[in-house]
């Protein structure tokens, strides 16, 4: 598993690579790992998207400082 640090780096680095098509590309992926038996790449990319989620302000909470 990741550090918190390093699923916020992703997060963050997903967000400025697909920009409003990130949740699209995380869906992609979460997809993907979950046909292959992943659960643990699974697992790392639920967390990459809720931290995406607070970031765009789309979890109902204002983004981390």
């Amino acid at each position: 598993m990741l550090s918190e640090w390093e699923l916020w780096a992703c997060a963050n680095r997903v967000l400025q690579t697909h920009g409003e098509n990130a949740p699209f590309h995380v869906a992609e992926q979460i997809g993907t790992l979950a046909l292959t038996g992943d659960a643990d790449g699974v697992r790392t990319w639920q967390g990459i998207a809720r931290r995406i989620a607070q970031l765009s302000g789309k979890d109902g909470q204002a983004p981390p400082h």
